[in-house]
């Protein structure tokens, strides 16, 4: 029997009498709860959506939509049995404290399970789980707040929140990516609606232009506990381009011992001590940090292992901020990838990103809007990195104690990357692997293109789920560089498999998501399941296979082939006589003997002679004949059988002639309608050959290529142009409102409040870059509305008939 934690009576200090006891709830299978049987349609929407979350443990939980509450579910997983999943009924319901007035689109529950944070596009919320009973009904109600509402609830729609996602080193830092490529860290239990680190993104070095696309970010995710991995945060843009900032530490995050001090020894041995220049100043820049990060790393020597974890104290390099390492590119590029490393099967626009650890490989999955997934492992350890003169904008206390910070990230242009072995700590960020470009097959369709979301196993970490608008795949990795290199596996370049779990496509097309909910579930027993929830409120459960999955194939060289039926019939047959009476008899030997003419037949040698003969002729021929008897006696049933059957085959196969011959008349009839339908067809198609636009050219190389870029820049430049015209418009009206608000405090009499030079300079220097950037933009397309009039103009004259 296994156990599982039964939180009906478990809701808060405050408990409800009216809260259903034990003996009150049924077991049910998942999928028959009356949560998910109800006739409740949510409205639908062309958003991805996630409604499900999981604590890790034996709670559920779920987003309704319609009643604007939370359910919790109590599980049993593998109980009776091993597969099956059941749940309590009925659930526990969780009520905001505050109305709520946006659309949640995911729900994610924190590490230790006492908060759930509601996402949506333009505000955010953290649910406290435990709350106060209703004095009404058998509901709790939860303390819920506004996270950012003074970047991101603004009254206007320019600022988007792209992604949300907590800390996995911490319960109370919730990290966000917005549209105005800030990234921005709160600190729920200190102030949510100031963040507590905030790092503006310039992708594009200073003097250089690309394209909109290249600034504009999509994705975000944290890294994991590995080396420097613990501290990075990855950034995908639109243009496929991934980023990286390290270091990134919540303030007051517990981290081992063990991995600080081996990021800490290595910084020292192979940095530290290296004969370059470059690498031993960025490697003094990253001793310095840890030691004053954690204090407890100077004294190691006299503290030994009685200190596991350290706690990460605030603190910020004064004269320093982090470099927007990237973008990061393949190794051993080739002509057929873009600059960040684009490969020409990927269609469309970066839309998601995952970060996975498996073992000791960096797993980087990065999903397409035309439906592919480009999948890459980091080839060398990621290090952190610093441009020394760019001071970071510091908010402390009366006690100096920091607070908060703030600083811009610029990219630097770094060296080549053809040396490996020579690559520690010199600043260049770490090079792509190329493991797999997945297609995932999905019907085409002529809108903006797919949302397609990632997921790991909980179970088996080399197994990634995509959630995507015509179901959900699974992704098995059986190369991973590192690990197989370590385990000694002979797994080169073997190409992940996939398997579709389910389909939502009908007829072969999608138009929208038709799942709003998904998780993976698994326990220490090695099971795992994966839960499902449609638009119409289905609950789906499928039991995932994990044994044996990433084993080799192997094949069995001792193992006979399976013969048909027809070969072991002939076998049959072959053996009905045996292979010694088909032979013949044996050779006769005839004895040495004089002359049988010189002897005599009445003679005593001619007798001896005769008898000696007949005696072997006897043995020879007469046995010989007895056993083929013999042998065609005891046949002779099965050769009636097997004749009976030749006759049985023939009668068959005569019916079947008559068949044939009876549907001869229907075939010629339909090969006839077709001969006609193919003429009429023919006479059609000359007709059309004939009209005057049949004779227009096709596409050059040059031409195709062109509009290959147009549909590129109609598809994800025009979009991340709006985006960036948006943030711009937020930021001048954020910098308008301050200084207003300034110029009224400054007509106070007494006061006398100094103006931010340097806040006002480094806002006027963005303003400027951006304004350059939106009148580059704005030159590109108006030369590409101008060779479009220019190409329509040209096609009207070619399609005019000539006289």
């Amino acid at each position: 029997m296994r156990i599982s934690l039964d939180d009906s009576n478990y809701s808060d200090p405050t408990h409800s009498p009216l809260t259903p006891n034990t003996d009150q709830l049924q077991w049910l299978p998942l999928p028959q709860h009356p949560l998910f049987t109800s006739t409740t349609l949510p409205t639908a929407s062309s958003a991805t959506k996630n409604l499900f979350a999981w604590d890790g443990a034996s709670r559920l939980y779920f987003w309704d939509s319609v009643n604007t509450c939370l359910h919790r579910l109590s599980l049993r997983l593998g109980d009776p049995d091993p597969t099956s999943v059941l749940a309590a009924s009925p659930s526990k319901v969780l009520q905001i404290d505050t109305e709520l007035n946006f659309d949640v689109q995911k729900i994610s529950i924190n590490r230790n399970g006492t908060a759930m944070l509601l996402f949506g596009s333009e505000r955010l919320c953290v649910m406290y789980l435990y709350g106060r009973a209703s004095k009404t009904d058998v509901n709790l109600i939860c303390r819920t707040i506004t996270v950012g509402s003074n970047a991101y609830s603004n009254g206007s729609n320019d600022i988007r929140v792209l992604q949300a996602l907590w800390h996995p080193s911490s319960d109370t830092h919730l990290g966000i990516l917005s549209s105005d490529s800030v990234f921005r860290l709160f600190n729920l239990a200190v102030d949510p609606l100031q963040p507590e680190q905030e790092y503006y993104l310039q992708p594009v070095e200073s003097g250089r232009s690309r394209n909109a696309s290249s600034v504009c970010p999509v994705d975000f995710s944290f890294g994991d506990n590995h080396l420097w991995d613990k501290f990075s945060v990855f950034i995908l843009f639109s243009d496929g381009a991934i980023y990286v900032l390290c270091p990134v530490v919540p303030f007051g995050s517990l981290f081992k011992y063990e991995s600080l001090l081996e990021i800490y020894n290595d910084a020292q041995t192979f940095g530290l001590k290296s004969t370059n220049s470059v690498a031993a100043s960025n490697s003094k820049l990253a001793i310095s940090w840890l030691e004053a990060t954690f204090p407890e790393l100077k004294n190691v020597e006299t503290q030994g292992d009685s200190l596991s974890l350290f706690r990460a104290h605030a603190y910020a390099l004064f004269d320093s901020s982090l470099v927007l390492q990237g973008p990061l590119r393949r190794v051993g590029q080739g002509g057929s990838e873009d600059s960040v490393g684009r490969s020409a099967e990927c269609e469309g626009r970066a839309i998601s990103f995952l970060y996975n650890l498996v073992s000791k490989d960096s797993i980087l999955v990065t999903a397409w809007s035309g439906g592919q997934l480009q999948i890459d492992a980091l080839a060398d350890e990621i290090q952190p990195l610093w441009s020394v003169g760019s001071p970071p904008r510091l908010r402390v206390d009366y006690l100096d104690q920091i607070l908060g910070l703030a600083m811009i990230c610029e990219s630097i242009s770094s060296s080549s990357l053809e040396d490996l072995d020579h690559n520690a700590w010199l600043g260049n960020p770490p090079p792509l692997l190329r493991l797999a470009i997945v297609d995932l097959a999905l019907p085409r369709r002529a809108e903006s293109g797919y949302n397609i979301s990632l997921f790991i196993d909980n179970l088996m970490p080399e197994r990634i789920y995509s959630l995507h608008d015509g179901g959900i795949d699974s992704i098995v990795l059986h190369f991973l560089p590192f690990t197989s290199q370590t385990n000694g596996k002979d797994d080169t370049l073997r190409p992940p498999s996939v398997h579709p779990v389910l389909n939502t496509c009908q007829s072969g097309s999608t138009s929208e998501p038709s799942l709003c909910g998904f998780v993976s579930l698994s326990d220490s027993f090695g099971y795992s399941w994966i839960l499902a929830v449609t638009l119409s409120q289905e609950c789906v459960v499928l039991e995932m296979k994990t044994w044996n999955l990433l084993l080799p194939v192997s094949i069995d060289m001792e193992k006979k082939p399976i013969q048909s039926e027809g070969e072991s019939k002939e076998r049959e047959m072959s053996t009905i006589i045996s292979k010694e009476l088909l032979s013949g008899p044996k050779e006769v030997l005839i004895p040495q003997a004089p002359s049988l003419r010189s002897v005599a037949a009445d003679s005593i040698e001619g007798r001896s002679t005769l008898h000696q003969y007949f005696k072997l002729f006897h043995e020879t021929y007469v046995e010989y004949a007895h056993k083929v008897y013999l042998e065609l006696k005891h046949h002779a049933p099965q050769l009636t059988k097997i004749i009976n059957d030749q006759h049985s085959r023939l009668g068959g196969a005569q019916q079947k002639l008559l068949k044939v011959e009876e549907k001869e008349s229907i075939l010629q009839k339909r090969i006839d309608h077709a001969i006609e339908m193919h003429n009429s067809l023919e006479e059609r198609l000359q007709q059309l050959r004939n009209l005057p636009c049949a004779h227009k050219k096709p596409l050059s190389k040059a031409e195709r290529q062109y509009k290959s870029e147009l549909d590129h820049f109609k598809e994800v430049e025009l979009d991340a142009l709006h985006s960036s015209v948006d943030a711009l418009s937020a930021r001048l009206r954020r910098h308008i409102q301050a200084s207003k608000a300034s110029h009224q405090q400054q007509k106070v009499p007494g006061k006398k409040i100094c103006a931010a030079d340097n806040q006002i300079s480094l806002l006027k220097s963005s303003l400027e870059k951006l304004s350059l950037l939106n009148s580059e933009n704005t030159k590109k397309v108006k030369l590409v509305e101008s060779s479009l009039k220019n190409k329509e103009v040209s096609i009207r004259e070619s399609s005019l008939p000539t006289v």
